[in-house]
């Protein structure tokens, strides 16, 4: 297994389909140019884009599958069918949205059961709070990762503020897996203060891999 290396920038390779840097083609180019700037892992999204990282990378991929479904909030790779295909694609560990928000595929416990002894892949627990962090580490998530703090009706208004570092704090004192933070790091100096309070490595995503959204913030200055 590639594991996540300690104090390690982890980059997000995705792109939406309405974004020009769309597809597998671009994605494995972001993912070349992340590693070549000292990231010592990947988080990429869909089969294609997985498929074409593996292709050009030895670094450690963390691998989701988005899929929606009417209805149910979770689309982080929220069945067994979705975390097969990543696997399948190339992925090292397998991210999928272990909050307690309905879900479509199976159960929680019975997803960490079949991804741990049928694909034999490590989970990265994607939570929101600290309850789900701790149930994730109880079934038996290899990383806990606070990646969709803000992204819940019972931690929206946390969206505002930021990385959320108090998280981060509560779950690294909390728990013995490893805690990666994710989500809302738009400067150097966040990870200093992810780092500080307890977090084994960081994800950064919009803020490295989406020149749209970067310049927007650039030209929002310049009007």
């Amino acid at each position: 297994m590639r594991a996540l290396p300690a104090r390690s920038l982890i980059v997000s390779c995705q792109a939406r389909a309405d974004n020009p840097l769309h597809g597998p083609t671009y994605m494995a180019a972001m993912a070349k140019a992340a590693e070549q700037g000292g990231a010592r892992a990947l988080r990429a999204n869909g089969v294609a884009d997985i498929s074409a990282i593996r292709a050009i990378s030895d670094l450690p991929i963390i691998g989701i599958l988005k899929r929606w479904n009417e209805g149910f909030p979770v689309y982080i790779t929220p069945d067994f069918a979705s975390a097969s295909m990543v696997s399948t694609a190339g992925a090292d560990i397998i991210a999928i949205d272990a909050t307690a928000r309905p879900r479509f595929g199976e159960p929680l416990e019975e997803l960490f059961q079949k991804i741990c002894e049928e694909l034999g892949k490590p989970i990265f627990a994607d939570v929101a709070t600290l309850a789900e962090g701790k149930r994730a580490a109880e079934l038996g998530a290899a990383y806990i990762a606070t990646t969709l703090s803000g992204y819940t009706a019972e931690t929206e208004e946390r969206r505002v503020a930021g990385p959320d570092i108090a998280l981060i704090r509560d779950l690294a004192d909390a728990i013995s897996v490893p805690v990666v933070a994710e989500g809302r790091f738009e400067r150097p100096d966040q990870l200093d203060a992810a780092f500080a309070a307890g977090a084994h490595a960081v994800v950064v995503g919009t803020a490295i891999t989406n020149p749209r959204e970067i310049t927007r913030r650039f030209a929002a200055h310049a009007r």
